[in-house]
């Protein structure tokens, strides 16, 4: 090969036709009459030409890459070429389709080795992100698979390419640049001998996909979230609480916060008022003030355009108390979460007892989950709500020694590590010299990320300083988790070996 002085990828044109006539003669030898006539590359160009792509090197054309747009339920999966392409008149284009269908792509014999095939592929997925459809398919040759017909099913010999044990540079690039094989396509392509006319049906998701929404809101990308650093101070009553609790909404709201976090029974200074009874007794007097927080809360989510994240409180429910919170949206709707593994100074001091429910909720920035401190260091509730779709998880938290703190905090960054997904906490810091078991509280409010390249190395994103009343703000990109679940270093929710074991609620 002579040297390379240009690389481009353009768009065919059907002056290009004579010279693709012959590149396909060359690519397809085993299949000498495998070329698409003229009339045909004028309808693909007529009909789709962001479709028809070329790379040429010098002027001469290296490689093609055609496309159409199918609505791909109209077709079962199991398909022929013939079905897809409308008997090769490619009457099958609809613009109003969901599924880039790849129809050929090839390169010259004398331009392989050059990795020019990658850029065709992802030509196809920038082109598929952009038009917002569902992801791109195709029926891949196996032109190796006639030397092991007698010998190995077109499931085996993919078994085997997949784990290295045979050769086949097609299926291998496929798999290569993030193909998935879907299913064995018999009798695909007519004449295809050198695959014994199998074919194997590859997939490829566009995480980017959106389904269209009649709507006017739109799931947010980018996400900001508020951390309220709470102090422990105290308060004359109710209303002064709440007057901090809304300083700090307007704080948060005011930088354009989709979230406000927080802590864990952040209103326990309200105890003092009932320092005369016992501990257990005089938390069941703090929980007779939820109802009515919560619906301030709720006033100020809608008024202040903000989804508030209520910490936790104690709430008696059938006699019983409970650690509880509630996620306040700002449309008016509310959703309740509960503290599901209670610590045993929480069940010797005050009688607590464990929730039983747990889930994802839906938001207008996506899903998110929420666990309230000691929860954070039982993996499997996080691993529950990340297959619900959690993107991002709240945990409230208050710990009282700095072991306690990091006992969070540790478990909070492997929650997302191992989830792939951003982690909030955020807890209380002061003191409360006359509330009996809650006199001191340690707390850094932080916000965590995978640890890849697109995310700070150390998988933190925002740190507050420690023991300091304060609120910390983040962003927070969603799409950055869908490239992630998809192409990340190590993919710890994909890798999971399923066929070993399995997590489910009960």
């Amino acid at each position: 090969m002579n040297e390379i002085d240009n690389i481009e990828l353009v768009f065919l044109n059907l002056n290009d036709y004579q010279e693709l006539k012959t590149a396909m003669i060359q690519s397809y030898t085993t299949m000498p009459d495998a070329y698409w006539r003229e009339k045909q590359i004028n309808t693909l160009i007529d009909s789709f030409p962001e479709g028809q792509v070329v790379i040429k090197v010098n002027g001469q054309i290296a490689g093609v890459a055609l496309s159409i747009i199918v609505d791909y339920n109209a077709f079962d999966d199991i398909h022929t070429y013939k079905d897809i392409t409308g008997n090769y008149s490619f009457k099958t284009h609809t613009a109003d389709g969901d599924i880039l269908y790849g129809i050929d792509v090839f390169i010259k014999p004398e331009f392989r080795g050059l990795r020019l095939g990658r850029r065709l592929y992802d030509y196809r997925k920038e082109l598929c992100e952009r038009l917002n459809l569902k992801g791109i398919v195709f029926g891949g040759r196996i032109p190796n698979y006639h030397t092991y017909a007698k010998e190995l099913s077109p499931k085996e010999y993919i078994d085997k390419v997949r784990k290295k044990e045979i050769n086949d540079p097609v299926l291998n690039f496929q798999i290569s640049n993030d193909f998935h094989p879907a299913k064995i396509l018999k009798g695909y392509l007519e004449g295809d001998e050198a695959s014994n006319e199998f074919a194997v049906l590859l997939e490829w998701d566009n995480i980017y996909y959106e389904k269209p929404s009649k709507k006017a809101s739109i799931i947010k990308k980018i996400v900001r979230l508020g951390l309220i650093q709470w102090q422990m101070r105290n308060y004359k009553n109710l209303d002064e609480l709440m007057q901090q609790a809304e300083f700090f909404v307007d704080a948060v709201s005011g930088y354009r916060s989709d979230f406000a976090l927080f802590p864990e029974f952040f209103n326990a200074p309200l105890m003092a008022e009932n320092n005369h009874l016992s501990e257990s007794e005089a938390i069941r007097e703090l929980a007779k003030h939820t109802d009515e927080i919560v619906e301030r809360f709720s006033n100020l989510a809608i008024s202040y355009n903000i989804n508030i994240i209520t910490g936790s409180m104690p709430e008696v429910r059938n006699d019983s108390l409970y650690n509880a919170g509630y996620l306040c949206r700002r449309d008016g709707t509310r959703e309740r979460y509960e503290k599901l593994h209670i610590t045993p100074d929480e069940t010797k001091v005050w009688g607590m007892q464990g929730g039983v429910e747990l889930k994802a909720f839906d938001t207008d920035c996506g899903k998110i989950g929420i666990i309230i401190c000691y929860d954070a260091e039982f993996p499997e509730l996080s691993r529950i709500l990340a297959d619900e779709g959690m993107d991002i998880l709240f945990i409230p938290f208050l710990t009282d020694t700095q072991n306690g703190y990091s006992r969070v905090r540790n478990c909070a960054r492997a929650r997302a590590i191992e989830n792939e997904c951003y982690v909030a906490i955020a807890g209380s810091v002061g003191n409360l010299p006359k509330v009996h078991n809650m006199d001191i509280q340690f707390a850094q409010s932080m916000v965590f990320t995978p640890c890849d390249f697109s995310f700070p190395a150390n998988g933190i994103k925002a740190e507050a300083t420690p023991n300091t009343e304060m609120i910390l703000i983040a962003d927070v990109d969603i799409d950055l988790l869908r490239e992630l679940h998809q192409f990340g270093s190590v993919r710890n929710l994909k890798d999971r070996r399923k066929d070993l074991f399995e997590l489910k609620k009960k």
